[in-house]
């Protein structure tokens, strides 16, 4: 079988034929080339207005389109364009089917390396199909741009707002998923984690979608609680569980650090030493040796041994179903803990309390949604930028965590080079 027959029966191109296939011996890796003339007749296609036209005039030279690999040698299409005497535009060039505007990627090949970027990271995926970073990138980012114009935002009930570091020196992306039971996916990415940024989110999405929506999980965060409360008053807000938990776990860790400083001053210092995780960890997950530690230590009379049992103490109210029996046990909890005389936890209940109708909202939503799925996604982008060594520019991890985490729509190809 001729490789002109291949080409057209898996890539077959309107108005325009196949000609001469070269095999190039003098590179490396191995080169295909394809010219492509216009069919007898036909007439080229203004790329300002669209419309049919006379040639005026057609190149001299040949451009070169990259096209998918063939038996893993690198193939470029060879076309000469032509200038179209266009009525309304003037002189223009033509528009070609395979290619959008000045790029000089097929638009076959660059839906192919944008699937292959999926599942590699793009250097790899420019080494393995030996074009660069940039053509990857550029496919890519197309992929993303079509998704994006063409996302179905109907029938969205609920979502999860969570920032999420990008590297060093406190630089944040705020993230809001669509985490409805049928459908986990990243609905929109903003730089910086702000009250401004969530609005920006709102307005994206629309005022009518966000009247729509039922359930937002988030933390407790002021700036996202506001920006909630005013552009989606009408959905269930929650705090569920996961956020709750980090926060108690960042205070009772400061109650350690405090004590083992006070301790250390008296020439104690060894009583708290590598009792970090013995505190933090839920008892099911202690190693042997954690475990001994922390029965030896919750024989003394210290403020975190009283810290953890508080600890302990409130992992129950998430066993409740009801919210009026789980604010109960809320109110007596952090009564309790006020009384404790342990700073860190005193400021934590207070946080409890400030909050305590968006905590409830965790049972009246019946426990169906929580950030957990959230973290699920944030740890899927961070693996995404671990496989990139990081982005250098905001834009290009947009892209990326569209392309991976966005289930955007892709149009549907005469063939499937995957």
């Amino acid at each position: 079988m001729l490789v002109q027959t291949i080409l057209k029966r898996v890539h077959p191109i309107k108005g325009f034929v196949y000609g001469q296939v070269r095999f190039v011996k003098d590179w490396e890796p191995k080169i295909l080339e394809v010219d492509v003339r216009p069919r007898k007749g036909g007439r080229p296609i203004c790329s300002g207005c669209g419309r049919k036209g006379p040639v005026h005039q057609t190149d001299k030279w040949p451009r070169l389109f990259e096209f998918v690999p063939l038996w893993g040698m690198a193939v470029f299409v060879h076309y000469r364009m032509r200038r179209v005497a266009c009525k309304h535009c003037g002189v223009k060039v033509e528009r070609v089917p395979w290619a959008v505007g000045k790029h000089r990627l097929t638009t076959a090949f660059a839906w192919f390396l944008a699937g292959w970027a999926k599942r590699l990271s793009w250097t790899a995926t420019a080494e393995a199909f030996h074009t660069s970073y940039y053509h990857v990138f550029a496919a890519v980012k197309m992929a993303v741009d079509w998704g994006r114009t063409r996302m179905d935002l109907r029938g969205i009930e609920a979502i999860g707002i969570d920032e999420m570091a990008i590297g060093k020196g406190h630089r944040y992306v705020t993230a809001v998923y669509q985490i409805d039971p049928g459908r986990k996916r990243l609905l929109w990415l903003g730089q910086q984690r702000r009250a401004k940024t969530l609005l920006k989110f709102f307005r994206w999405f629309g005022k009518e979608r966000s009247a729509g929506l039922r359930f937002i999980c988030s933390d407790m965060w002021q700036g996202y609680l506001k920006v909630v409360a005013r552009k989606a008053g009408a959905a269930v807000h929650i705090l569920d569980r996961f956020h709750i938990m980090a926060k108690l776990g960042k205070a009772l860790d400061e109650v350690r650090a405090q004590e083992a400083r006070a301790l250390k001053a008296q020439g104690l210092g060894e009583v708290l030493k590598h009792s970090r995780w013995c505190f933090l960890k839920r008892p099911e997950n202690l190693t042997d040796k954690q475990s001994l530690k922390l029965a030896d230590l919750l024989r003394m009379n210290l403020k975190i041994v009283r810290a953890y049992l508080l600890k302990e103490q409130f992992q129950l109210f998430w066993t409740y179903v009801s919210p009026a029996w789980a604010g109960k046990f809320l109110d007596q909890w952090t009564a309790q803990a006020m009384r404790s005389r342990i700073r860190p936890l005193q400021n934590f209940a207070g946080a409890l309390r400030r909050h305590r109708e968006l905590l409830l909202n965790y049972f009246r939503a019946r426990k169906r949604f929580s950030a957990g799925v959230v973290e699920g996604l944030n740890n899927k982008a961070k693996t995404t930028m671990k496989n990139a060594y990081g982005y250098r520019t905001f834009e290009s991890l947009q892209v990326a965590l569209y392309h991976t985490l966005g289930e955007l729509p892709e149009p549907k190809l005469t063939h499937s080079f995957l």
